[in-house]
């Protein structure tokens, strides 16, 4: 606009000053003309910006709108965690409650296993006992048994010797009865001799009556004196075996009233026997009697083991039971902090984010009123979408064509933009450089092969700049260049290809890469 009311001026002038050729008139009228279309196309650039302004005021309006959904949504996510809270908050003191009557009644099991414990302790002592008394009783009933066995080995011994003595005193008494009946019988036959000897000696004394009468005896008399003499010598036998029967018969009396005392000591041993079988028999029901009530008290024993196993088992079940609920307590306990944490990162993150989004705003107004003359022109457009903002310069604000040094009135522009930028700590400022799709003349591929390293030497001249001259935090700065593979208009048109010759910094969350990974599935 300036140029061609620049061009009408000097038309005028020179018309005025009357040295105007037609020729160079038909130029300047051509000039004029040229002037004018690409006013109007300026007007139409600046009307398409003006919609493209509208259309991304609505867009940022809608995101607008779509953020305060989402916070509502927030909020309503929030409300239904701190109710889910609540409701585990109440489960957890139910369940702690239960917790602290399990954990009573298992004090109350325990107690009661410790008591059957000790009863199980006493029963194993008195079982111990009453082990030892029937090991005690066993061995003196082993005793009593091995006497029993020795004194009935005695007793059989005895018995076979009064049996033989039995068979001894028969024979005797029978030998006895023998010698008696000969000792009668020759009693007898002694009475007999010795009636007879008393008649013979009667017989002698008148035969030596007779002798003395006869003095001179004759042959038949001296034959029968004889006769008589022989008589006696064997009635003096006689009487000499009769007291040698009489000597025998003592001795067997003698030998007959040993076996009666012998067989008065088998009665007397027996008597004995019979009293320590009574003894052997009452401790043999006493260990019978003990062995029972062994074998009760080992039941009571196994049913108190039963039981106690049976406590124990119902015990392990209780400590697992609780177990699982203090694992299940202990889990909603761990969802519960980490909702609560979750809540509270959300909250921080949500704080976090809108006071970001608030510094950016506060950025952007800076920057805004800084740049505000740039702005107006065209040449500057700021854009914020939620936490980034993108700050877009034409090239010709910074460069001269073809060239990637800042120029002097880049270098202003650029000192308004550090100022803004020195302040922010929180994010991360990446210097971008554009191209339009023309390739570099002849005279700059020297310096310049491509758009490549034309874009990226003065995105590196941008961050130069804000490094050494702005004091800009090098650790948030980078520069990149996309030559023309970023276009933000078709390359087909002058005003397309001027927009797309631009230098872009881009402010963005530091942890955007974190963030990223943290959305996506």
């Amino acid at each position: 606009m300036s140029r061609t009311m620049f061009l009408a001026l000097s038309l005028s002038v020179l018309m005025l000053a009357g040295c105007v050729s037609a020729s160079t008139h038909k130029e300047t009228l051509a000039e004029l003309e040229g002037a004018q279309k690409t006013s109007a196309d300026q007007a139409a650039a600046l009307e398409a910006m003006k919609q493209q302004a509208a259309e991304e005021k609505a867009r940022l309006t809608d995101e607008l709108q779509n953020l305060q959904r989402e916070q509502t949504r927030t909020s309503n996510e929030l409300l239904a965690a701190q109710t889910t809270a609540g409701q585990a908050q109440a489960e957890l003191s139910k369940t702690k409650k239960q917790l602290d009557a399990d954990q009573q009644r298992l004090l109350e099991v325990e107690r009661k296993l410790n008591q059957i414990q000790e009863e199980n302790a006493k029963i194993d002592r008195m079982s111990g006992e009453l082990r030892r008394e029937r090991d005690t009783l066993q061995t003196k009933a082993e005793d009593l048994q091995r006497r029993l066995e020795t004194t009935e080995q005695e007793l059989a011994g005895r018995k076979q010797a009064v049996t033989d003595a039995e068979g001894r005193i028969a024979a005797l008494e029978k030998e006895k009865a023998d010698v008696v009946a000969t000792l009668a019988e020759t009693r007898t036959q002694a009475r007999d001799l010795e009636t007879r000897l008393d008649a013979e000696q009667k017989k002698v004394a008148m035969l030596m009556q007779e002798k003395q009468q006869l003095m001179s005896g004759t042959t038949t008399a001296q034959e029968e004196i004889g006769r008589l003499q022989k008589r006696a010598g064997e009635l003096e036998t006689v009487a000499a075996r009769v007291k040698d029967l009489e000597k025998q018969l003592s001795e067997r009396d003698q030998e007959i009233g040993t076996l009666r005392q012998a067989v008065a000591d088998r009665q007397t041993l027996a008597s004995k026997l019979g009293t320590q079988t009574v003894e052997l028999d009452a401790a043999k029901e006493r260990i019978t009697k003990l062995t029972g009530e062994l074998a009760a008290v080992g039941e009571e024993a196994a049913l108190a083991r039963q039981e106690r196993d049976l406590l124990k088992t119902q015990i392990g079940k209780k400590q697992e039971l609780l177990e699982a609920k203090g694992a299940s307590l202990d889990r909603m306990e761990t969802m519960l902090r980490e909702e609560e944490a979750r809540r509270k990162r959300v909250e921080e993150e949500k704080a976090a984010k809108e006071a970001e989004i608030a510094r950016l705003n506060q950025t952007r107004e800076d920057l805004a009123k800084s740049l505000e003359a740039e702005i107006a022109k065209g040449d500057i457009r700021i854009q914020q979408v939620r936490d980034r903002l993108t700050i877009n310069m034409v090239d010709r604000v910074l460069f001269d064509s073809g060239r990637a040094e800042v120029k002097p009135a880049g270098l202003r522009v650029l000192k308004q933009v550090s100022d803004v930028l020195v302040k922010i700590k929180d994010k991360q400022i990446r210097i971008e450089g554009h191209t339009d799709n023309v390739p570099i003349s002849a005279r700059l591929r020297e310096q310049f092969p491509t758009n490549w390293e034309l874009s990226t030497a003065r995105a590196t001249s941008v961050i130069r700049y804000l490094i050494e001259k702005g004091g800009v935090d090098p650790h948030n700065l980078t520069a990149v260049g996309y030559a023309d593979t970023r276009p933000i208009a078709s390359n087909d048109s002058d005003e397309g290809r001027s927009a797309n010759r631009r230098i872009e910094i881009v402010l963005f969350p530091k942890d955007i890469q974190d963030i990223a990974a943290q959305i996506q599935p």
